[in-house]
């Protein structure tokens, strides 16, 4: 358990102690637990850290909505590298929430130096996206022109329940009265994946609603220019029925060269193929280790 200041967050660590860290981020409304799978490949070649967020899991809910702000998140995943990472970089993933609250950390000045790469898997900057809108994001010439009406559009139809999740009172009393139990049900459904019932949904899926709550309205009427200090790349979900795949598209303004991986699967792909995940982040983390340090070669690549 590791205290942040306002709230006590539950990490989960394994993997050698000598090995390049790597930190993971769940999303909404997962905990630490959905990393298990993809834990499995890495655990043998990285020190893997995971952790629950602020009001998932195992770990403590702030007092206030405020608390869940992405400075709040950013502060939380910088206490947890001081007290995991023995000062050394580390290789940052995140999954859908996980992500987005990420992309403060990865943007942030504070944390220049520390991040060695970051892996975004469904889960945009929230001011990219709400620049993007705006027909902000700004190209080079000779790269990927954004559309913004067309694909915001797009995007929109996708990010129905996030206008559902400001409703006062209704989405509580919808995971109350059976989405909690049913969720792992909606997984194999349709994402066609099995995952473990998670005894804190409806802790998590609750608490969870606050992270919209909390920023999605300030970040679409006041983005910020936000540039990646640390190398980026995506994990583009083509099948994903939540973050549509043009998100990733057009970024270069703020990211510069980026790669971007796309693969034939749902939202939930560190759920259903968690070999191919493991392989494509280390591939990257492999490229981005810093000079001199043992991740220099792709653990998985030297181990083959």
């Amino acid at each position: 358990m590791i205290d942040t200041g306002d709230v006590r967050l539950a990490v989960y660590v394994s993997g050698p102690r000598e090995a390049p860290p790597l930190v993971l981020v769940h999303g909404y409304p997962d905990s630490a637990a959905v990393w298990e799978p993809l834990r499995a490949q890495l655990e043998r070649h990285y020190r893997v850290i995971a952790y629950d967020v602020r009001g998932a899991g195992a770990s403590q809910a702030p007092a206030r909505r405020a608390g869940y702000r992405l400075e709040r998140l950013a502060a939380d995943l910088a206490a947890v590298a001081d007290a995991t990472c023995a000062g050394r970089p580390f290789h940052l993933v995140g999954h859908d929430w996980g992500s987005i609250q990420s992309w403060e950390a990865v943007t942030s000045a504070a944390f220049e130096g520390r991040i060695a790469s970051f892996t975004s898997i469904s889960g945009p900057c929230l001011d990219h996206a709400a620049l993007g809108l705006r027909g902000s994001r700004g190209t080079s010439p000779g790269q990927h022109a954004a559309r913004p009406f067309a694909s915001g559009l797009r995007q929109m139809l996708k990010s129905w329940y996030i206008f559902v999740f400001h409703l006062p009172l209704l989405p509580e009393l919808a995971w109350r009265c059976g989405m909690a139990r049913g969720w792992s049900l909606w997984l194999r459904v349709s994402e066609h994946v099995r995952g473990e019932r998670d005894p804190a949904q409806l802790r998590n899926g609750i608490n969870g609603l606050n992270l919209y709550r909390a920023n999605f309205i300030d970040r679409l009427f006041h983005p910020r220019a936000r540039r990646a200090h640390a190398p980026v790349q995506f994990i583009v979900p083509l099948r994903d029925r939540y973050v549509g795949p043009a998100l990733s598209l057009g970024l270069e303004k703020w990211l510069g060269d980026y790669t971007r991986e796309t693969i034939d699967a749902g939202h939930w792909v560190v759920l259903r193929d968690p070999v191919d995940i493991a392989a494509k982040i280390d591939r990257f983390a492999a490229r981005c280790a810093p000079r001199g340090r043992p991740d220099d070669v792709s653990a998985f690549a030297a181990s083959a």
